[in-house]
């Protein structure tokens, strides 16, 4: 088995799960998602501080965290995927699931189409709102928060799994306080069910697991190549929201879908014709 198709494959997997993802985070919606947020920050930090200690690098977060500026382009990374975390969760609470999924289609026409995508992306959203007569807000902050969270990963010189690690770390001391807050006074979730408490533990593998299997297709997949495979992850979200979920989708709703699809078909035929794919 050759490299790029070890890559492809953890690809296709983190993608997977983040796809599916949708069922899990159904599962707690009696737990208010700033709750559940809380709890994924917690237990994000567990796993990916085991993971750096069983490779020997915690070390490498002490030399992190003494660089000032690093540090303040840290927080406001942890500041933007904790605010796309959020919302993402509570698409799920609010049966906004299709509108979450959209939200991923619109970030990855941004980062990855011409022009002409974007004009297709722009055109997709104008339609939701207008047959809707409502701000998609939830596309809207998912893929903005993620745009410019994408945009300050840039400016840090640091490997995937240390930087997410460094985010996390430094979003639990909020998490910490609201959850003692909660349990203290007895409104936690955590604790009242082996179910729920199960499920909420688990949120920092469900983040974890994806984000190393990432880290590791990015050092053996083409970037072409990566872009059109992430579109798993909200074309997955799409359907179990559809499927599963049973949301309304309607004929407005097919039309911007549609457009998203026509896009990433324009894009993948030119990554073929210019032989950019695995």
């Amino acid at each position: 088995m050759t490299e790029h198709l070890k890559g492809a494959i953890a690809m296709i997997t983190a993608c997977t799960i983040w796809g599916l993802s949708a069922i899990y985070y159904k599962q707690l919606s009696e737990t208010p998602p700033i709750e559940v947020l809380c709890h994924r920050t917690l237990w994000s930090v567990v796993v990916f501080t085991l993971f750096l200690r069983i490779q020997n690098r915690l070390e490498e977060l002490k030399i992190v965290f003494r660089n000032r500026k690093l540090v303040q382009t840290l927080f406001w990374a942890a500041a933007m995927i904790s605010t796309n975390w959020f919302f993402f969760i509570w698409s799920f609470h609010n049966d906004r699931a299709t509108e979450a999924s959209f939200g991923y289609y619109i970030n990855e026409r941004l980062s990855l189409m011409k022009w002409v995508s974007v004009v297709l992306a722009t055109i997709a959203v104008l339609i939701l709102a207008i047959s809707q007569n409502i701000l998609p807000f939830i596309a809207l902050v998912l893929s903005i928060s993620f745009g410019i969270y994408g945009m300050l990963k840039k400016q840090i010189s640091l490997g995937p799994v240390l930087s997410v690690t460094s985010e996390v770390i430094l979003l639990l001391p909020v998490a910490l306080i609201l959850l003692l807050y909660w349990h203290l006074d007895g409104s936690g979730s955590f604790g009242t069910n082996i179910t729920t408490t199960s499920l909420l533990i688990f949120s920092g593998p469900m983040t974890a697991v994806p984000l190393m299997l990432f880290s590791y297709a990015a050092r053996r997949v083409q970037m072409t190549s990566l872009g059109i495979i992430q579109y798993l992850n909200p074309s997955l979200q799409f359907f179990v929201a559809i499927f599963i979920f049973l949301e309304p989708f309607g004929l407005w709703q097919a039309v911007a879908f549609g457009l998203i699809w026509l896009a990433l078909f324009i894009y993948s035929f030119a990554s073929i014709s210019t032989k950019q794919l695995i």
